[in-house]
């Protein structure tokens, strides 16, 4: 493992940019928390708690200030976010600061967190006009009924975003959220708030009400009930457990929800792969934001052709890895963010030693870098019968196996719960094409691991099984925030029998019209 890069010991945020920051908390100021920074483990800042009446207090403020926003027109609306990637680019080194000081992780992992609230939340702000405006449909008859489909907001949306990109997976699904109408009441992890007060600070800066994303922080025990009662739609990305879990609260009232949960995505390295490019794109794939990632690749099948060039080439990549702690481009990958989460991986990957895999490259903590410093980790030989096989690590662990044909290492990606992301290698991209169709995941990407398509705004993202229901990005990112009605009118004549004509010739019509709108391509 290369020499690490310089911890970031003492640094720290401005505290008139902390101050301000948590301004924005919706709290009566009773109770607070202190966050530590990641890197050092030192106080990071001082946030005010938010209780339960708090939360409802939050949701009155958002419904009457949602009343007026969805008055406005979506041209309107869209406005604030327009400016925001202006803004988010003069601003660029003070939001990435506060992401890797709150999560720990590297600068290069942070600036991707950047990238997408900036390109995802312009892409809506060029679309969510036409997205949201008025569309003719073909009604029964033609030119006697006449039908509209319109979009109402849902009214107050309850958002839940986690810590481990807390700036992507709050503003990005946020963004959608409000220019559809909507005001949001929004739950972001308490270690990670900072940057989702910072990028609420700079919207309201720029034109956005104030009151209409209202952030809460605590703990779910104390403020989830009232969240989720006071909501008319939820968002959720976190664990497949905490999805479920939602999922029955709002149940009896019929609310509906959108969820991104878990997965353990596998990648496969077809025989005429590319091994240098694979093996440094399986590096991005596995250990970006120290694995920390939903669709982060955590099993890896390589065919028996090429696994004895692949494998080795990957370990010395993964052993040459440049950790560290600097608020600079230098280190490859940065810390974890919880001592909780070290603690899953390394059970994880000393229980799967002790069961018999071979650790080929990291396998252990590095305190001495920062307190929450975890090897980028490569085991073979891991079973069915280790936790690391079928559950989620959620951390900088990778393990391989090797396959011999498509049938099998189709089955074996398939061979889940989860169905979130995968990746495949090769270089007939159309022979990667088709193998990726017959992959269990809501993306698939050839020749990259995860950026392709989770970065296609104008495409789907999601899970299937039990890693999630609904999507983010493309329209239905949008438009999952809305509820849709149909407006027909009638024209000329009723849906009965005109004058004398009896319901049996009438019937006999109408019949013949069948064929005949069907000849006419009408219908």
């Amino acid at each position: 493992m290369a020499s690490p890069t310089v911890p970031a010991k003492g640094a720290q945020l401005s505290p008139t940019l902390i101050d301000r920051l948590v301004s924005h908390v919706v709290s009566g100021g009773a109770e607070s928390v202190t966050i530590p920074a990641p890197f050092t483990g030192e106080p990071l800042a001082t946030v005010p708690v938010s209780s339960a009446d708090d939360v409802r207090e939050a949701h009155e403020r958002a419904r009457e200030a949602q009343r007026a926003w969805a008055a406005r027109p979506a041209g309107e609306r869209v406005k604030p976010f327009l400016r925001l990637a202006d803004a988010l680019v003069d601003r660029r080194e003070e939001i990435l600061d506060v992401i890797q000081m709150e999560t720990g992780k590297a600068r290069r992992h942070a600036m991707e967190e950047f990238l997408d609230v900036a390109l995802c939340s312009l892409y809506y702000a060029r679309r969510a006009p036409k997205l949201l405006k008025p569309k003719r449909r073909q009604g029964m008859m033609p030119a006697v009924t006449r039908v509209r489909e319109l979009r109402h907001p849902k009214g107050v949306v309850a958002l839940i975003s986690p810590w481990n990109y807390p700036f992507a997976l709050g503003a990005s699904d946020i963004a959608p959220a409000i220019m559809a109408g909507n005001a949001v009441i929004h739950k972001p992890d308490t270690q990670t708030c900072l940057s989702s007060l910072w990028v609420l600070d700079l919207l309201v800066s720029l034109g956005l009400p104030r009151d209409l994303w209202q952030i809460v922080v605590g703990e779910p025990a104390e403020i989830g009930d009232p969240l989720l009662e006071g909501a008319d739609y939820v968002s959720f990305t976190g664990s497949t457990r905490g999805g479920k879990a939602i999922a029955e609260k709002v149940a009896p009232r019929l609310v509906g929800y959108s969820l991104e949960l878990g997965g353990k995505n596998p990648m496969i390295v077809m025989a005429d792969a590319d091994v240098e490019r694979t093996a440094r794109g399986a590096v991005r794939a596995c250990f970006t934001n120290a694995g920390q990632l939903c669709i982060s690749i955590e099993r890896m099948y390589v065919h028996e052709d090429i696994y004895d060039r692949f494998v080795p080439r990957f370990v010395e990549l993964v052993k040459g890895m440049k950790l560290g702690a600097g608020l600079d481009f230098e280190a490859e990958m940065g810390s974890m963010t919880y001592q909780r989460q070290l603690d899953a991986v390394s059970r994880h990957v000393d229980q799967a030693v002790q069961e018999g895999a071979t650790v080929l490259a990291g396998g252990r903590a590095r305190p001495d870098i920062g307190p929450l410093f975890y090897e980028p980790t490569v085991l073979a030989d891991v079973n069915g019968d280790m936790d690391l096989c079928a559950n989620e690590t959620f951390g900088p662990v990778v393990a391989v196996y090797k396959y011999r044909d498509e049938d099998e290492v189709v089955a074996r990606a398939n061979d889940t719960a989860y169905g979130l992301n995968a990746s495949v290698w090769t270089k007939n991209t159309a022979r990667g094409r088709r193998l990726a169709a017959r992959i269990q995941a809501g993306t698939v990407n050839v020749n990259d691991g995860y950026g392709a398509a989770f970065a296609s705004y104008d495409s789907p993202m999601g899970g299937m099984k039990q890693s999630g229901v609904g999507r983010r990005h493309g329209a239905e990112g949008l438009l999952k925030y809305t509820e849709v009605q149909t407006v027909a009118s009638q024209h000329f004549m009723d849906l009965e029998p005109p004058g004398a004509i009896g319901y049996d010739k009438f019937a006999g019509y109408m019949a013949s019209g069948i064929k005949l709108m069907k000849k006419l391509r009408i219908k």
